[in-house]
């Protein structure tokens, strides 16, 4: 159908309660997907799915769980698994900036849990859905706050030392090695990767470090991109018909465009996925 270009689709969404997370879901609904959204609350999740329900008419769902917990990540994976035999589209979207060093369930650092972990293993427990795709896209949410990042791995959950900027910017660079990686490992299958920078979206980043942050970024909220301007870029990666074979890219504004010299490092980008891996306790993966 012209006019529904995701019609039959289904497209997971994490973050999706809010912010951009939330107009895309929204947005891939319109264009006739099934929205499954992930959400930390539950009564949240709940009024999000009914709005898009109500807005489009198009199915949706929803999966709660904290993503900074690898149980939570599983039991969402799991759930979802239950549900569906197949996943077109997934768009790990859900994000956090930590002011201070805090600790997730696992004993993790939390923004290296939250914005690169959930990511990894999220998308490796739902591989075999995507696999069932006849065309499977994933999409990356991360942030031009990458090409301050640098991946070292003596501290990368801020061991020895930590700042709240490096630790955000640290994950994202993750994001975006992560994605590359990613890519290269499916490159003999039909699931496509990409990662993008959403611009400066006025979100609920940073709303977990209370009133100072909040009052924060509502003052800078004048010259920030509303929530709609930062989503299109991750429509545009979950939907365009143009980028049905692309993969391995970083896009901003709907245009692709270079990412980081560290980002382009396979070395790098090996050893991440190796203690990824170890840090998630998978297996190996098949893809190398």
């Amino acid at each position: 159908m012209a006019d529904l270009p995701l019609a039959g689709k289904i497209c997971l969404v994490t973050g999706a309660t809010s912010g951009i997370g939330a107009v895309t879901a929204r947005e891939l609904a319109a264009r006739g997907a099934t929205s499954v959204l992930v959400g930390r609350d539950g009564a949240r999740c709940s009024r999000q799915a009914e709005s898009i329900r109500r807005h489009t008419g198009s199915r949706v769902e929803f999966l709660i769980g904290d993503l900074s917990s690898q149980a939570q990540v599983r039991r969402v994976a799991q759930e979802f698994r239950s549900r569906f035999t197949r996943l077109d589209v997934l768009v790990n979207n859900a994000g956090a900036y930590f002011m201070r060093r805090e600790i997730s369930a696992d004993g993790l650092e939390m923004t290296f849990a939250l914005n690169h972990l959930a990511f990894f293993l999220l998308t490796s427990l739902l591989l075999d859905r995507l696999l069932a795709s006849p065309s499977a896209r994933v999409v990356n949410v991360s942030s031009n706050a990458h090409e301050q990042g640098t991946l070292d791995f003596l501290n990368l959950q801020g061991e020895r030392h930590y700042d709240r900027l490096e630790a955000y910017s640290r994950s994202k660079l993750a994001n975006v090695l992560f994605t590359y990686e990613l890519a290269r490992r499916m490159r003999d299958t039909h699931i496509t990767a990409n990662a993008l920078h959403p611009g400066l979206a006025a979100t609920n980043l940073g709303s977990n470090n209370g009133w100072v942050r909040v009052k924060l970024r509502n003052l800078l909220k004048r010259r920030m991109l509303s929530a709609e301007e930062g989503s299109r870029t991750s429509v545009f990666l979950a939907s365009s018909p143009e980028l049905e074979r692309v993969t391995g890219k970083y896009f901003h504004q709907c245009r692709e465009t270079r990412s980081s010299e560290q980002s382009y490092d396979e070395a790098v980008a090996h050893r991440l996925w190796e203690v990824s891996e170890k840090l998630t306790g998978l297996p190996e993966c098949q893809y190398r």
